[in-house]
């Protein structure tokens, strides 16, 4: 009964739904493409393909889940990976990263009727979803239909943990469903439990982030951006990556401080948003800043701030700077991956929201990798610091990339469930 009253809600608020998209369309118009596929009307695959299905809500997910589906890939070579996200930049990374070697679609609003034909288009053989994208109807038709459902990566904050009990009467039915939780942490864990997941279905395999992979190709793209982005004057960069609105005001005026006590420094400025790219330009010029665009191919030794306004990139800019402040952290939006950067051994700053990130960031404080600073002032004093002291910054350095490279393996550990969900 619960379900049905949920599902009843969600078609009433389909109106609202295609009033927002359009909305979000005037600023992004991936955003007016494809519309049918999120009432189920996805491309079919043939009946007699096996398909792994592996869901990432948005880019930061879909990320994650590359080294997962590349793994798959190899180990289970006579399955087709179907691979769903629901935003128009995470669709852009699946298409750009994996071309035409999985099948790809949005996924479909949780109705009973979209849910029902896109298992009829694409009839997976195992479900996959990646941290905390859990939807009450498709969670239910994969139940139905007999098709285990691993929960990945899975993490859940303490205060998403209380949001969802106060839909206990929904969730913990829902919850129940799930053949296998890979929790981040033991706390994660609890959470689950905590909402109805059967105990012997739990259980912690860390996160799959840190399993990042830098190949020599991307060392080496990082090695030229470096070296034209230093300039003559082999000046310092700092790089502020995903950044929300309300941040970029934060950051600009930190660094007002800290050019006003360093003689050289770039700022490669990175919005999470790519329908935010002209208001944040727009932004550093009217704050003096003199800018240039990364999608220019060209950076003039003069400039001030370079704006990363191209797509896929980032995960080489880590590779290209002195100190990454990895945004989404200044404002309450939990945070973004700290563990690229830490990968790349940088220097990590960040804001105090990391309810993404809580056990990652605890480690990686606590090594001495990263610093947490609440403010703009705090943010100029860090960087100037750090830039100052080479010691320092080594030391930051190499702390960041021993907690990445300890904390590697739960691809290994993820892997072994999927084998015992293929193999049951």
């Amino acid at each position: 009964m619960p379900r049905l009253f949920y599902s009843i809600l969600f078609y009433l608020a389909i109106p609202v739904i295609l009033i927002r998209l359009l909305w979000r369309a005037s600023k992004n118009p991936s955003y007016a493409c494809r519309w049918v596929e999120r009432f189920g009307f996805v491309p079919r695959i043939p009946i007699d393909q096996k398909v792994i299905w592996i869901h990432s809500v948005s880019v930061g997910e879909a990320l994650a889940s590359v080294p997962l589906i590349k793994a798959l890939q190899e180990r289970y070579p006579t399955y087709r990976c179907l691979v769903t996200c629901m935003t128009p930049t995470g669709s852009e990374r699946i298409k750009t990263i994996f071309l035409k070697s999985v099948e790809h679609c949005y996924l479909a609003y949780d109705t009973p009727d979209a849910v029902s034909r896109f298992f009829e288009r694409v009839h997976p053989s195992l479900c996959i979803i990646m941290e905390t994208e859990l939807w009450p109807n498709m969670i239910n038709g994969c139940d139905k239909r007999d098709i285990p459902v691993i929960l990945a990566n899975g993490r859940l904050s303490l205060s998403s943990a209380k949001g969802y009990k106060k839909f206990s009467y929904l969730v913990r039915p829902m919850m129940r469903q799930l053949s296998w939780v890979a929790a981040q942490s033991g706390d994660d864990a609890i959470r689950f439990s905590q909402l109805g997941v059967n105990k012997e279905a739990l259980s912690v395999t860390g996160n799959i982030k840190f399993d990042l992979i830098i190949d020599e190709a991307l060392r080496e793209k990082s090695t030229v951006l470096l070296r034209e982005w230093r300039g003559p004057e082999s000046r310092p960069i700092i790089l502020a990556a995903s950044t929300h609105r309300g941040e970029d005001e934060i950051i600009l005026e930190a660094f007002a401080e800290i050019k006003s006590k360093l003689a050289s420094v770039l700022l490669v400025l990175v919005p999470r948003h790519p329908e935010r790219f002209n208001q944040v330009e727009a932004l550093c010029l009217s704050n003096g800043m003199k800018v240039g665009r990364r999608s220019s191919g060209s950076i003039e030794p003069s400039l001030d701030v370079l704006l990363g306004d191209t797509m896929g990139e980032l995960i080489s800019f880590f590779g290209s700077c002195d100190i990454a402040f990895v945004g989404g952290s200044l404002v309450p939006t939990g945070g973004h991956n700290i563990i690229e950067p830490a990968a790349w051994g940088v220097p990590i700053l960040s804001g105090p929201h990391l309810f993404n990130f809580t056990e990652a960031s605890e480690l990686l404080v606590r090594s001495g990798g990263m610093i947490i600073c609440e403010s703009a002032q705090w943010l100029a004093d860090s960087c100037i610091q750090i830039l100052k002291d080479d010691e320092l910054r080594s030391k930051m350095g190499a702390s960041s990339l021993r907690i990445a490279d300890e904390n590697r393996g739960a691809l290994n550990r993820l892997l072994d469930l999927v084998d015992q969900a293929i193999l049951r």
